[in-house]
């Protein structure tokens, strides 16, 4: 029997690469995404479907997985990929911003699940894959917004795995390390506050020096389909998740802290004057 896999956010980075994977694996693949016109010659094989799907309207999520099972009778494997960062001191985050994070990152993986399982029930299987970080275990300056989403949707999916185990549906988290994908550039959001300089433009250059010495997210496509045909209970996969999550388990906190703090350390040595700090308040 065909398997069935629909992927969230295709068009590009670890969804579109993934989406080529299970595609040259034999499955059907359901590649949805905001902009289906950007999907690649991949997405014209006869067992791939590209479909519009807006994580943050309901409407379309709903027509997707609809659409899929019309297509292909069934989908056994979701893949919540569609995501985005925001980064910058939560101080010059307004609330919209932080608003539309947790609506697309974390409402909007959730929305994705609630539409999807009544067709999984119904099979009385399925699997459920929440694509992580290793910022969804540790965390690192100036990505407030961002962490704050993923260990939202760890939480979320390790509860979630227990209440679906009676239906024979299993949750599992891709915790992907850094990755040179256009998340780190073109889909990176920052929010700036003068008081907080000059540690921010240093992490943003830092972010894009560092994005050229990444590895590509072939590996991390290798590593959801190795979840996605493992009917374990195991949890959590990391996927070139690099030095930092043993770092933290074996540093003691005060070292941990002061290596991670050297990103910032040129703003305790160039402190911004105070007359060009924007006042203190609340985001609106």
């Amino acid at each position: 029997m065909t398997h069935t896999i629909l992927i969230t956010g295709a068009s590009s980075g670890i969804g579109e690469v993934t989406a080529k994977y299970f595609s040259q694996k034999g499955w059907n693949v359901a590649a949805t995404m905001r902009s289906p016109h950007k999907a690649g010659d991949w997405a014209k094989a006869p067992n791939v479907m590209v479909s519009y799907l807006d994580v943050t309207k309901e409407d379309t999520i709903a027509a997707a997985i609809q659409e899929t099972v019309d297509r292909f009778g069934a989908i056994n494997v979701l893949v919540n990929n569609a995501g985005y960062g925001l980064n910058g001191p939560l101080e010059g985050i307004s609330t919209q911003q932080l608003a539309q994070q947790f609506q697309t990152n974390v409402l909007g993986l959730a929305a994705v699940i609630q539409h999807v399982l009544p067709t999984m029930r119904g099979q009385k299987d399925g699997t459920i894959i929440n694509i992580s970080s290793i910022g969804g275990r540790i965390a690192f300056p100036l990505s407030s917004a961002y962490h704050a989403t993923k260990f939202a949707v760890e939480g979320l999916s390790e509860s979630l795995r227990f209440e679906l185990k009676p239906h024979n549906i299993r949750v599992k988290l891709i915790e992907p390390g850094g990755i040179k994908t256009d998340f780190m550039t073109r889909s990176l959001q920052w929010a700036t506050h003068t008081a907080y300089e000059p540690g921010v433009s240093n992490m943003i250059e830092m972010t894009a020096n560092l994005n050229n010495n990444l590895p590509g997210p072939e590996g991390v496509a290798a590593v959801i389909y190795q979840a996605a045909i493992d009917r374990t209970d195991k949890l959590r996969y990391t996927a070139q998740p690099g030095p930092y999550l043993l770092m933290k388990q074996l540093l003691p906190d005060s070292l941990w802290r002061t290596v991670v703090g050297m990103s910032l350390n040129a703003h305790a040595r160039t402190q911004v004057p105070e007359s060009h700090r924007q006042p203190d308040r609340f985001p609106q």
